[in-house]
């Protein structure tokens, strides 16, 4: 299937008004229910591409293109829209804001019971970083939003601009107020574990990075070696809210990084900025969780853009808190890219599937992994091993029967629907009850979204080609899955017709995965838009051509007289320009420049025959 990111994210748009608005009311929730992690994402699929794609960008009314109003009908006329996203927001933060105005990141009924019954009250209360980095990725879309459209606001003299006027600066102020309570949460709950190689969790590290049935002791002190510098800059540097409590420059234990479900329960308070989430003691167990590290990892991205640098949107607390959870990026990144890839032989990211710390196995942590590996490599603009990279992920992509078929009692169903069980330990301790349980069902927008993202690297126009291929391969899959009936049509997620279950049937539509395909839509939006690919040997071919273009055009200008006003010589005149072009677009366009270069060559070819032929 073609990736068309501004048809599609067009189409998103009217499928998610037709669901949520209407009769020109916005009706929260979907199939899991509301709350506040499934109503940020609702939201974020009309103010997330708005916010991060300039075309579609809502806060100047008088620029909207017809298309963008068209999708938006339902909203009223362009002057309207804006009022009616400044209204949404308000009634969010009001769902989620206690009386005394501290926000809410319940995870309410996307948590489950891990004896299956019903969750009470305090286990619906329970939050995770899924809701924190939400948030955060909501926040900012809000403050983006609604600061461009203030200033829109401030030079209109209609009544209901001068009450919008009077309004955002106080929907500003309580979106900051959840922007800072989201990332103490996140900072919060980062963790740094240093298990000794003997326990289970060592163990289970050792065993993954062992590719070579090295003798341990060996393993150990080659992994110390590698992230020596690593753990020098989390002793040196990782202050705020520390949650380590063994010295993790010693080198005698492993060493892995990254977020917990929620905050650690060995999490310090952030004195800095006062708050329930600051302060409240955590219970999430003291040990990463690959899911909750990517999400938390997605959302820091949103916050350290060069768009929110420039736009001043930070108070000083939260540019204190922004540079905390940026060294934790930092930290965070650089670790799994390098244990990725930890040896000389083969990967243990080629070991599908990935062990984690506890033991458990899936593809679904293999496709995480390369997901951070490929963020890496995208930060720092390389494509240093991404060959092999794709190969893990041509592997996952047909495990996970993307490109390749589902059967009767598909072992591989269980990562589309009801996706990969995350057990939260320590939840029972914060809810007083059973252990709490994450289901995650986005194995097959992830894949599409690193696909995408790796393609924006300048590599090698094949494996550009099968980056691309791959996530066509992922389109086709999530197509499949595209609610075709009643008020949710064009919304995701439809597996059941995929993995032929019955309970995997339509009940509304799934916000995590329709939100998940939107972000695929924008990177894909962001990735066409960066120039083509120029090889080398295709710009020394079109040099070759042109070379040869020029010469010729020189020799057919020898025979045209001065004060020429011929056809021959207009035809003349317009192959210099179409040379001229050629040369300008050389190293961007090469094959622009070598496609020029050859129709000049036909035009000059045809000039000389008509002479020969004159002359006969």
């Amino acid at each position: 299937m073609r990736i068309r990111p501004r048809q599609q994210l067009l189409e998103l748009w009217r499928a998610v008004l037709a669901c949520s608005y209407p009769d020109g009311t916005w009706i929260w929730g979907g199939r899991d229910g509301a709350n506040s992690i499934s109503d940020a994402e609702q939201l974020l699929c009309l103010l997330y591409p708005a916010t991060e794609i300039e075309a579609f960008a809502l806060d100047q009314p008088n620029d909207m293109s017809s298309d963008i109003r068209s999708a938006l009908a339902p909203l009223g006329e362009e002057t309207r829209i804006g009022g009616v996203l400044v209204a949404l927001v308000e009634d969010y933060l009001r769902r989620y804001t206690e009386a005394d105005g501290e926000p809410v990141f319940a995870s309410g009924s996307y948590l489950r019971s891990s004896d299956g019954s019903p969750l009470t009250d305090a286990q619906s209360a329970v939050e995770v970083v899924d809701s924190y980095s939400m948030s955060l990725s909501l926040c900012i879309a809000a403050l983006r939003f609604l600061r461009g459209f203030l200033r829109f606001v401030s030079g209109e003299v209609r009544l209901e601009a001068r009450q919008l006027r009077e309004r955002i600066p106080a929907v500003i102020e309580l979106v900051s107020a959840r922007l800072t309570a989201a990332m103490a949460g996140l900072v919060r709950s980062f963790v740094i574990h240093t298990p000794e190689p003997n326990t289970e969790f060592g163990q289970s590290i050792i065993y993954m990075l062992n590719q070579t049935r090295t003798p341990p002791d060996e393993i150990i002190e080659r992994l110390s070696t590698q992230l020596e510098r690593l753990r020098v800059q989390a002793a040196n540097e990782v202050r705020l809210s520390q949650t380590t409590e063994i010295d993790i420059a010693d080198d005698g234990r492993l060493f892995e990084c990254g977020w917990s479900w929620g905050i650690v329960r060995s999490a310090e308070s952030i004195d800095l900025v006062p708050g329930r989430v600051s302060s409240a003691t955590g219970h999430a167990e003291a040990r990463p969780y690959l899911y909750f590290t990517a999400v938390a990892l997605d959302g820091i991205i949103d916050l350290s853009s060069q768009r929110i640098r420039e736009l001043d949107l930070l108070t000083d607390e939260q540019r204190t808190l922004a540079d905390a959870l940026q060294l934790r990026f930092e930290l965070t990144r650089n670790y799994w890219s390098r244990v990725a890839r930890f040896g000389s032989g083969r990967w243990p990211l080629e070991d599908i599937p990935w062990r984690t710390a506890d033991g458990e196995e899936s593809e679904y942590f293999s496709l995480v992994v390369t997901a951070m590996l490929i963020q890496d490599l995208v930060y720092r603009e390389s494509t240093e091993d991404l060959t092999r990279t794709v190969a893990v992920l041509d592997q996952l992509a047909r495990r996970g029967r993307i490109t390749s078929r589902f059967t009767v009692g598909d072992p591989a169903a269980p990562l589309h629907y009801p996706g990969v069980r995350l057990n939260l330990a320590g939840s029972e301790d914060a809810a007083e009850g059973p252990q709490l349980i994450w289901y995650v069902p986005d194995f097959a927008t992830m894949l599409l979204k690193r696909c995408l993202q790796a393609a924006r690297l300048r590599t090698d126009v094949d494996t550009r080609d099968r980056l691309m291929a791959l996530a066509e391969a992922a389109m086709d899959h999530l197509d499949q899955r595209v609610l075709r009936d009643g008020p949710v049509i064009g919304l995701w997620d439809d597996i059941g017709r995929l993995v032929g279950s019955a309970d995997a049937g339509p009940e509304g539509p799934s916000w995590f995965v329709t939100e998940r395909m939107m972000e695929c839509l924008v990177i894909a939006y962001s990735t066409f838009e960066q120039p083509p690919l120029a090889p080398q040997a295709m710009v020394a071919r079109a040099v070759d051509l042109l070379s040869e273009a020029e010469h010729l055009l020189n020799q057919e200008e020898l025979e045209v007289e001065g004060q020429d006003f011929s056809p021959k010589q207009a035809a003349v005149n317009r192959i210099r320009q179409s040379l001229d072009r050629a040369r300008r677009v050389l190293r961007e366009r090469p094959g622009t420049a070598y496609s020029l270069a050859t129709q000049a060559l036909v035009q000059l070819d045809e000039l000389a025959y008509a002479r020969r032929d004159a002359t006969r």
